[in-house]
């Protein structure tokens, strides 16, 4: 089970979460940021410094939000990033998953 970010990161971009992360596993989009769901390892190291609690364990994800495992995971295809490895390496990416691209902000 790997975490996931949810609605509430796009838009605000924190990147606390980024520098807590041991593994390099929090990649950056424009508009949020995404979690390599084979990358991380289950730390939660993640989860505590989320200003807005938008990082949750998979299976604890609020029903409301459920389609961003998909998102997360997908965006990694869709960019054509696959695994790479590590975050700080691929640098931030200049698009977001379609269902983020198409949010409306609140």
């Amino acid at each position: 089970m790997a975490y996931v970010i949810a609605e509430p990161c796009i838009d605000v971009k924190d990147k606390a979460c980024v520098d807590e992360c041991p593994v390099d596993c929090i990649y950056e989009g424009p508009r949020m940021l995404y979690i390599h769901p084979d990358e991380c390892v289950d730390c939660d190291a993640c989860v505590p410094v989320c200003p807005v609690t938008a990082i949750f364990p998979e299976d604890d994800l609020p029903s409301e939000w459920k389609q961003f495992t998909a998102v997360n995971a997908e965006w990694f295809e869709t960019t054509g990033l696959g695994s790479p490895g590590g975050a700080a390496q691929a640098g931030p990416q200049s698009k977001d998953h379609a269902v983020v691209e198409g949010w409306e902000a609140v």
